[in-house]
């Protein structure tokens, strides 16, 4: 029977080890990540990059290729970056900052964090809405709405927005948990609807596959109003798409629970499962949508899955939206609890949770979704950047790392440099030189780590002669004065 007061007992009693390294005894092991990261990137965006891949006139060739070589770049920076940290810490990308930076600054950077968190978040609550609102004849949002389009879309959202706050509320292991049930069947659903429809596009063996491909799934020829992918977009998207999580270091917070860094070679079954062949069908499905629609502006993931694989396609996008919103609300409740450490994560869980659904009910950021994962990422690669040379770099070559925390502040020029100068030169790339939002990620990484180092040097030299002069001051002899 349920007890109000055994269930915020229970809710209370979760401890996340928001400010201090994860006990031994609460370390998991590899099968917890393999489902955890199959079950979030086998989710919600898949049925809505997949099909924008579609809409932007990827060629056949680029996708395939591009998506291959990009998304093992991505495996490998989760692994050699985010999850080496993250072991070597044992701690939150938000208590770790929070050493380097200072509070004041971490302040910031939380509530910047958390609020793009919520958006990603949102993005899949409004995913999953699409499919709940099949058996009402839910008017269906398209590629150009921004705001809500009827009072039933809003009930809906504010449903599935609930569901998926109770899950977070619970911390990383129900997370976890939901994650590895749902995932072996999710992926199952993609692959069986995509093959369902082949025949209805021409394709009736191997051999017409790849012709069909290159002729009415990815063609090359934009719909109009979208820009026009090349391999690069669709390789820098791969590998970038999830760069606040992996070279962003917001993975931290999941990867602190791992035995051993190797296991962040885990998100290859998200990376490949979710961002390789779900976005290969769910781009099938939805060029087999264009074609019977006569290339319709509708962009609703429900209703497209409903139509290849009925009762089960629906279901699976609204799973997949949760799989994804479930550990994404966790990471935010994570970024704003350590704001205050007094509050109660579920509690801070549940506030996001509520901003998260406000923000679901806007169509656009579904359909904005690749430009959004792409600036969001882009904002908070810097931070990750100094991450990892503050852990991995500065030991080594002679400065002061969590020098925050080590000198009493609560604000490091070095890093708020950092950060600016690095999003300052990303813009002047992007204005002046044209070059795409996608592939700034690589120049500014590198700017990020050059601009840190020299401020680091300038600032703790500067630091140091300041305690030096502090110091021989205090040990002068006092002089008396006689009158």
């Amino acid at each position: 029977m349920f007890s109000k007061k055994n269930f915020f007992k229970k809710l209370d009693s979760v401890n996340e080890y928001e400010r201090q390294p994860i006990p031994g005894n609460k370390l998991k092991g590899w099968k917890s990540f393999v489902g955890m990261y199959a079950g979030e990137h086998t989710a919600g965006t898949e049925f809505v990059i997949g099909p924008l891949f579609v809409a932007h006139g990827a060629s056949a060739p680029d996708l395939i290729f591009g998506l291959l070589l990009g998304n093992i770049l991505a495996v490998l920076s989760w692994a050699f970056f985010t999850a080496r940290v993250s072991v070597k810490t044992r701690i939150t990308l938000y208590y770790q900052l929070e050493k380097i930076a200072g509070k004041r600054f971490s302040l910031l950077y939380n509530l910047i964090n958390a609020l793009m968190f919520c958006f990603l978040a949102g993005s899949m609550i409004a995913v999953s809405a699409t499919a709940i609102g099949i058996p009402f004849d839910l008017a269906m949002p398209s590629l150009h709405d921004v705001l809500p389009s009827s009072i039933g879309w809003v009930v809906t959202v504010l449903i599935v927005g609930i569901v998926t706050t109770v899950v977070a509320m619970f911390g990383f292991e129900q997370v976890s948990r939901f994650a590895n049930v749902a995932a072996p069947w999710m992926i199952m659903v993609f692959i069986a609807a995509a093959i369902g429809v082949l025949p209805q596009l021409g394709i009736n063996s191997l051999a017409d596959f790849w012709p069909v491909a290159e002729t009415k799934i990815w063609n090359g020829v934009p719909l109009e109003g979208q820009s026009k992918f090349t391999f690069w977009h669709i390789m820098f998207f791969a590998w970038f798409c999830n760069m606040a999580m992996h070279i962003g270091m917001a993975d931290m917070s999941i990867l602190r629970y791992a035995k051993k860094w190797q296991y962040g070679f885990s998100s290859a079954t998200g990376v490949f499962l979710g961002h390789y062949i779900a976005w290969i069908a769910s781009g099938i499905l939805y060029s087999l949508f264009l074609i019977e629609s006569n290339n319709s502006t509708e962009f609703a993931p429900g209703p497209i899955a409903y139509r290849a694989a009925g009762i089960a396609g629906a279901l699976c996008v609204v799973i997949a939206g949760w799989t994804t919103a479930n550990p994404t609300l966790y990471r935010a409740g994570l970024a704003i609890q350590s704001i205050n450490p007094k509050w109660k994560t579920w509690k801070v869980t549940l506030f996001v949770g509520g901003l998260t659904t406000l923000a679901a009910c806007f169509p656009a950021l579904v359909m904005q979704l690749l430009e959004f994962v792409a600036l969001y990422g882009l904002i908070l690669m810097p931070l990750g950047a100094i991450i990892y040379m503050d852990v991995m770099v500065f030991p080594k070559i002679g400065l002061q790392d969590n020098y925050a925390m080590r000198t009493n502040s609560s604000f490091n020029w070095s890093v708020a440099l950092t950060w600016g100068l690095t999003l300052g030169l990303c813009l002047i790339l992007n204005l002046m030189f044209n070059i795409d939002i996608f592939f700034l990620g690589l120049p500014g990484w590198f700017a990020a780590v050059f601009i840190y180092i020299v401020a680091s040097k300038l600032f703790q030299k500067h630091t140091h002669l300041q305690n030096e002069l502090k110091s021989n001051q205090s040990d002068k002899p006092e002089t008396l004065l006689v009158s």
